[in-house]
């Protein structure tokens, strides 16, 4: 496999982009967001993570004509069968908002006593936009929803995924250290590895 050292992330989201860049540094991989590409954002029609994630990979490979990576990932909670999932960003509708989707699901909570959850993360990496065999990796980070926001960090669901081991919500960790542990840098740390070694 021809070495990868620019490609273009399917993301305009901010956070995102900030967590991929960071993790993606090291690799000297130059990693550029979508629009700087004129990239539109596009439909994310599936129910799994992969299906969403692949299509982001492709599309974005195809309108720039780049190696591209895509990440779908969401929070699950298990009081909910797995809600919000891969509609996680607009669990509460449209326009997408934190702090409705947060508001959503405290509501939904309130009253249960589980409320053990998770977030997951799929990286695909295409190629090209037609690349048969995409690399695929994942990641998952338990905690559980708590119904205040602790912390001012991360993006999304953060301040309200508590992390009984640190005593802190997500919202509450340092760059790096959220980075070491979330599910995107888990499922990232894995990507890294299949790129050194060319698989």
């Amino acid at each position: 496999m021809r070495s990868i050292n620019k490609l273009v992330i399917a993301s305009n989201n901010q956070g995102k982009l900030r967590e991929i860049n960071a993790l993606l540094e090291p690799l000297k991989i130059k990693a550029m967001p979508q629009a700087e590409f004129n990239v539109e954002e596009v439909e994310e029609p599936f129910g799994t993570f992969v299906e969403n994630a692949l299509i982001k990979a492709r599309h974005a490979s195809q309108c720039s004509g780049l190696p591209a990576l895509a990440d779908d990932s969401g929070i699950c909670v298990n009081a909910l069968n797995g809600l919000p999932g891969v509609t996680s960003a607009r669990y509460a509708g449209e326009p997408r908002s934190d702090q409705r989707n947060n508001l959503k699901l405290v509501e939904a909570l309130r009253t249960q006593t589980d409320r053990s959850a998770y977030y997951y993360c799929i990286i695909v990496l295409v190629r090209h936009h037609e690349d048969p065999q995409p690399i695929i990796v994942d990641g998952s980070w338990h905690g559980e929803i708590i119904l205040e926001p602790l912390g001012e960090g991360g993006f999304g669901y953060d301040p309200y995924f508590y992390l009984a081991e640190f005593n802190k919500t997500a919202a509450q960790l340092s760059p790096e250290q959220k980075n070491q542990i979330s599910h995107r840098g888990k499922a990232l740390v894995q990507l890294a590895e299949r790129l050194k070694n060319n698989t």
